[in-house]
């Protein structure tokens, strides 16, 4: 007897614990799941997504924002198994910023032929046929990223303006990644036609960890030390290589680009250790993102345009306090994540 008792408290608890899980943020039950699966979880960059995600939720309500994601962004085929489970538990909609532009592609495809709209952000996929004439695929929400590596190449031309020859290099992040290489190809092209700059790239990755990146800075810093400038192309990468700048004490003498922003990258730009980070909108990106996948599911249709270009700002010590950009890296974010 005590035994049945306690096997129906244990499938009771189970059961209010799944209840809880399908519930939207204003504690009834939701009529929308949406999967939200960034690259990784680690960077200020995801946060500012899932909160974008958030408000999109809480404005039409009715909606359930399930974050999972990765720690770390290097973690494709973990990335891919978050994908196929969401899939297989028939998750009403999915918001993906894939790892890698190919191995991404297969899942994606199967949560379409499932019926599962798709929205793809931040990075971009290798479409195939199936993905490209499905009106479940509702596009990509992504900055303008081979824009955002010409705005930090004419940063880096700015910053050397007037010195002969300067030594430049760009650290690529990791290939597969979509993003970061139209990134660097927007800032290889930029400053190879500069005339006054001798530009270089490591046969080193940074790849996706801060240490990672340091790593490879400290051997560059090593082997190179008449350095002028260097071009990072994301978060991980710019601290790595500001932590390896300041352990050489060369942070400061050499001009330092990259992306996207955290605490010590902010604090370093107010030093003059940094001296320009192109600075996305993923706060946007989430919401606008979460938006389409609604509208979809409400019986809108798909997008009449599939891609959608995000804010893209550079920001600098002179400019930092603008209004205007400081919302791209100053927003509060408690209240949507419950922090």
């Amino acid at each position: 007897m005590f035994r049945c008792s306690f096997a129906w408290l244990v499938l009771t608890l189970l059961g209010l614990f799944v209840f809880e899980g399908c519930k939207s943020s204003s504690g009834t039950p939701a009529k929308h799941r949406i999967a939200v699966i960034p690259k990784g979880t680690s960077h200020d960059f995801w946060r500012f997504i899932h909160a974008g995600a958030m408000k999109a939720a809480r404005e039409r309500g009715n909606t359930q924002i399930l974050w999972d994601g990765p720690a770390k962004e290097d973690l494709r085929h973990e990335q891919q198994q978050i994908v196929e489970r969401f899939t297989s538990e028939g998750i009403d909609a999915i918001v993906l910023a894939p790892s890698d532009r190919r191995t991404l592609a297969t899942p994606v495809q199967a949560a379409i032929q499932k019926g599962i709209p798709v929205v793809v952000i931040d990075s971009g996929l290798e479409l195939t046929e199936r993905i490209e004439i499905s009106e479940k695929y509702l596009g990509y929400v992504a900055t303008d990223n081979r824009q955002g590596g010409v705005e930090a190449a004419r940063r880096m031309i700015e910053l050397l303006k007037g010195k002969e020859r300067a030594k430049v290099f760009m650290i690529r992040y990791q290939a597969g990644s979509e993003s970061t290489e139209q990134r660097e190809a927007g800032f290889r092209d930029t400053i190879k036609a500069a005339a006054n700059i001798a530009f270089a790239e490591t046969a080193d990755e940074a790849g996706a960890t801060v240490d990672s990146a340091q790593r490879v800075a400290e051997r560059l810093l090593s082997d190179h030390r008449d350095i002028d400038g260097i071009f990072v192309p994301n978060e991980s990468s710019t601290t790595g290589f500001l932590r390896a700048l300041e352990v050489f004490n060369r942070a400061g003498a050499v001009q330092l680009v990259g992306f996207d922003a955290n605490r010590d990258l902010l604090s370093a730009l107010r030093a003059g250790k940094l001296h320009g980070l192109v600075l996305q909108d993923p706060f946007d990106m989430g919401y606008q993102s979460v938006m389409r996948c609604l509208d979809f599911l409400e019986g809108k249709g798909p997008p009449k345009h599939r891609t959608l270009n995000t804010n893209l700002k550079v920001v600098t010590r002179e400019n930092m306090e603008d209004p205007e950009i400081k919302q791209l890296y100053d927003r509060d974010l408690s209240s949507l994540l419950d922090e």
